[in-house]
């Protein structure tokens, strides 16, 4: 049974939109996931300005998941990770007690080209919000995938459906990649207590109602199922609830305390930048730019 409807508000991040839908007050989280950005549909010219990238910045206490429908995005990290992610990969990464990275796009600014994908943020387990920070990175080919009439899906990460995701993600979760053709039927996963569905394209029916694109559907823990309308891109996610997470700019935990010392960190310079990046960040919000000289 469907519990809520969330509708994402688009924000302009300096070159494209993005859609937020978590969190929410009257939702703050599904299972561990705790952010989630529909980034674009873009097309981004040739030539774009370097202002469009998202600079180097710190995390604590998650996992971003970054999964693209179109494009490219070059990713860079403090532990000397460089990856590039494409439609239908995986970037997995452990922010744990502190990790700094950039995302960047080199080939559309070299090509021009599509951008549109979804940013989520997991959170870690209490047990686990110090772990080591760490990367990841999955081609297609290695996330299962499986088709039923007139659905293909992708397990991005998690269990559902009896089948299980390579990546580790230190709590039980699901994280689905669907399509659907017009008149398919899609349940949900009833393995986690928690589950949403987030309508990319399309437009889907539950319980007698429609349901259009850039809405996430909450529901009750039970049997649940949808139906497409029209052929339809969807993302479903859930899993077990870790309990309440303080959030602030990029920083998660369950504790305040230890995100005012990542902020005191971050400020005065104590997080290690990209080695394989240019030397410039994001300052913590409502500081004073660098100088001219820190954004070579």
């Amino acid at each position: 049974m469907l519990e809520l409807v969330i509708e994402q508000r688009r924000r302009d991040l300096g070159g494209f939109e993005v859609g937020r839908v978590l969190p929410v007050a009257a939702h703050r989280m599904v299972g561990p996931f705790v952010f989630f950005d529909h980034m674009g549909p873009v097309h981004f010219p040739r030539g774009i300005p370097n202002k469009v990238d998202v600079r180097p910045h710190p995390h604590i206490g998650l996992a971003t998941v970054t999964y693209l429908f179109e494009g490219e995005i070059m990713h860079r990290d403090s532990i000397g990770s460089e990856q590039p992610i494409r439609p239908g990969e995986l970037n997995w990464m452990t922010a744990g007690r502190g990790i700094t990275h950039s995302e960047r796009f080199e080939r559309a600014r070299a090509e021009g080209g599509p951008m549109h994908g979804i940013q989520a943020w997991v959170a870690l387990p209490e047990a686990d919000e110090e772990c080591a920070p760490a990367f990841d990175h999955y081609d297609a080919t290695a996330l299962p995938a499986f088709d039923e009439p007139g659905v293909h899906a992708r397990l991005v990460a998690g269990n559902a459906y009896g089948i299980a995701a390579p990546v580790r993600t230190r709590s039980p979760l699901c994280y689905l990649h669907a399509t659907l053709q017009a008149g398919a039927r899609l349940p949900l996963p009833d393995e986690h207590a928690e589950r949403a569905v987030y309508v990319v394209d399309g437009e889907v029916e539950v319980g007698g109602e429609r349901y259009a694109a850039g809405r996430m559907l909450v529901f009750r823990h039970g049997p649940a199922h949808l139906r497409a309308l029209t052929p339809a891109l969807l993302m479903v996610l859930g899993g077990a609830p870790l309990g309440p997470r303080f959030i602030e700019w990029n920083f998660v935990s369950s504790s305040r305390e230890r995100i005012e010392q990542a902020k005191a960190d971050w400020r005065a310079g104590r997080m290690k930048l990209p080695d394989l990046d240019d030397g410039e960040f994001i300052p913590l919000p409502g500081d004073p730019a660098p100088p001219a000289n820190a954004m070579s």
